[in-house]
């Protein structure tokens, strides 16, 4: 009888990815693969380690887990991914786990074990990062950069086309140094092309993660050209004071996030801009925070994440002299995000009487709730649908938009 494996995925899509990679392994070698970890067997959590909530969060897991142990419930636990690769010590902390698994690297098989919905999926494309940003730990958990072999993506992409998915998300840590690592120059451009002509039958193409420093004029050209290429632009801009932004290890200055900025909108009318920022960084004034938010006000992204300062040890910025408060950081993060809050529905309130094309994702309590090009998966907005008629999840429909809420919109199916 087949051993019953759950896995728990913890952290970002990138651990998604892996996720499926490993499913897909460990079913080929005989293992049934269930939805609900209380019914496994085997348990698998693919754990985070970037931050420290997201730390917080993978021990809380592990000890559930334990405790399904304890019970009988559970005959053996497997800690994996970042928090494993990050802390070698941990099974002296906690020796009820029975192995702990680091990275595993890229996968170049085509086979995958899917864990998000039929209708879409994620490509990793790259592993690592080449811009050891002082606050950042990832190139310690995934070590230098390694770009997917060209023939690796273009076999995945051509399975996903088979399965007709209606959304492919192309995700690394950051993906414009895909090919750094075999040429020195971002080959993103020339890979995406190259996904576009063979993924005919999949109706949005998504690029997610994008650094500003090598945003080429290329890549904005194509994303504007082509229909199948959301105009969805993720740029984490992490701030925009310059001596911040120094610190930060971070190259674009405030003069060319501005311009890049401007070309963008410029290049692809009606674009998505989203970003990220850090606030509570250490030495961080109040001036400095300032011409943040006002920043923010001004340029008006469409969509934005804000995170809180983690002091990271094995960082550069671990030691940075002026640690600001805890009371401070979350002051500032909830300046922020109300500002923010306040942005996203005056510029949602723009779309009423609009019609928007919707990508169907879920039926809930009779409703069906949908996505604009502008909504990435679990991060964005939503639409929600209003219609008697019988949808198809991963179907795109048209709808009309007759109410907006602060992040989401309310639409009437067009017929």
């Amino acid at each position: 009888m087949k051993q019953k494996l759950g896995i728990l995925t913890l952290g970002c899509p990138r651990n998604l990815a892996d996720s499926e990679t490993l499913a897909g392994r460990l079913n080929f070698k005989g293992y049934s693969i269930v939805d609900n970890i209380q019914e496994a067997q085997v348990a698998i959590v693919n754990t985070c380690a970037f931050i420290e909530e997201a730390k917080r969060e993978s021990i809380d897991a592990i000890l559930d887990l334990i405790e399904l142990k304890k019970q009988g419930r559970l005959k053996k636990i497997i800690v994996y991914g970042c928090l494993a690769q990050r802390y070698k010590n941990l099974k002296q902390q906690l020796p009820e786990v029975d192995a702990f698994v680091g990275a595993l690297g890229l996968n170049h098989e085509s086979k995958r074990y899917a864990l998000t919905p039929k209708h879409y999926a994620y490509l990793k494309i790259c592993e690592g990062c080449v811009n050891n940003c002082s606050y950042c730990v990832i190139p310690k958990i995934k070590g230098k950069l390694e770009s997917l072999s060209e023939k690796s993506i273009i076999e995945k992409v051509r399975r996903l086309n088979q399965e007709k998915i209606s959304e492919l998300n192309i995700i690394g840590q950051d993906i414009t140094g895909f090919g750094m690592d075999s040429s020195g120059g971002s080959q993103l451009t020339g890979i995406l092309k190259k996904i576009i002509s063979n993924a005919p039958d999949i109706g949005w193409i998504r690029l997610l993660y994008l650094n500003p420093q090598r945003l080429s004029s290329e890549l904005l050209d194509l994303v504007a050209s082509h229909k199948q290429v959301c105009k969805y632009i993720d740029l984490p801009i992490q701030h925009i004071n310059n001596r911040i932004l120094k610190l930060m290890n971070r190259r674009p200055t405030k003069d060319k996030i501005i311009s890049l900025i401007k070309k963008i909108r410029k290049t692809i009318p009606g674009v998505y801009l989203r970003t990220s920022i850090i606030v509570g960084f250490p030495s961080e004034t109040e001036k400095e925070f300032n011409e943040l938010l006002e920043f923010i006000k001004e340029v008006k992204f469409d969509r934005l994440g804000a995170f809180i300062y983690s002091r990271e040890e094995d960082t550069p910025a671990y030691n940075f002299k002026i640690q600001l408060s805890k009371k401070v950081k979350e002051q500032r993060f909830d300046i922020v995000m109300s500002t923010q809050q306040k942005i996203a529905a005056e510029l949602n309130s723009k779309s009423l009487g609009s019609t928007v094309f919707v990508l169907v994702e879920e039926k809930n309590d009779g409703a069906y709730i949908g996505r604009l090009q502008g909504d990435a998966p679990e991060v964005d907005g939503t639409v929600f649908i209003n219609t008697k008629k019988a949808l198809k999840i991963g179907e795109f429909v048209r709808v009309k938009i007759t109410d907006t809420l602060e992040y989401d919109l309310v639409g009437d199916l067009v017929q």
